[in-house]
């Protein structure tokens, strides 16, 4: 008895239902307000990837897993590092595309002692460089850059300061770096969707929405067009932190 190959099918169909999925504003807010109600329990703060804390939602992880394993970027610069373990997860993914010089660039403005040791003591440390330093400054980025080898494919993840201010900035600053089919990542979106008087208290400082990433990201697409928002990707992300947060760099126009 023969089975039929049905994998052209079932990829069909899923991304038929990633597209419903992102058109179910029930759902949506649904997954917001449960979002909100986990954040009593610091949810996002409850994960680790390879024994180091990775501050991210699960569908997140997933989200950029999918990615990179598509896109198979050389080098991936993220903004922001926190714990770690966001870079040691993208780290761990270029191991396992086979891509032998692949590397990771972290930027912060505060690189703290003990998690840079985490970092520089890890396995995947030979895949990760650190530059501390304001995201956007002249010599941050000429740091950047100078670690980009010729014709690597780039991909960037925003997920440091998540004011509009900021966040525009450094679209405006890492956008170009981005190269044709590799995705600019803007984390923390989900805060468009919620008030002052919902936002998660448990932080720094409080993001809502019209001082936040998504208002940021949508008005740093108004000014290119380079970019294309991925409504597969992000019509699934529910329960996550960056919904509409996923672009694709398009080719040049000729």
């Amino acid at each position: 008895m023969t089975t039929k190959d049905d994998r052209q099918e079932f990829e069909a169909h899923k991304e038929a239902m990633c597209l419903a999925l992102g058109k179910d504003e029930k759902v949506f807010k649904q997954s917001i307000d449960t979002m909100l109600a986990l954040d009593t329990y610091d949810y996002s703060y409850l994960w680790s990837w390879m024994g180091v804390p990775i501050i991210q939602l699960p569908a997140d992880i997933m989200a950029t897993q999918e990615v990179i394993w598509n896109t198979r970027p050389d080098i991936i610069i993220e903004t922001g590092v926190a714990r770690g373990g966001s870079m040691i997860f993208m780290a761990s993914l270029l191991a396992m595309t086979g891509n032998d010089k692949g590397k990771i660039i972290g930027v912060d403005i505060d690189i703290r002692a003990h998690n840079r040791e985490a970092i520089e003591t890890h396995p995947m440390a030979s895949r990760i460089a650190l530059i501390e330093g304001g995201s956007v400054d002249d010599s941050t980025l000429d740091a950047v850059r100078a670690l980009i080898p010729e014709g690597a494919r780039v991909m960037v993840v925003l997920d440091s300061d998540h004011s509009y201010k900021h966040v525009l900035a450094e679209c405006r600053a890492y956008g170009p770096l981005v190269t044709e089919g590799c995705y600019l990542v803007v984390a923390d979106t989900a805060a468009a969707h919620w008030t002052a008087e919902q936002a998660p208290k448990k932080r720094s400082k409080a993001w809502f929405a019209g001082d936040e990433p998504l208002s940021a990201l949508n008005d740093y697409l108004k000014e290119t067009d380079r970019f294309h928002v991925d409504p597969v990707i992000n019509g699934k992300l529910v329960l996550a932190s960056s919904p509409g947060g996923y672009c694709v760099r398009l080719p040049d126009a000729s």
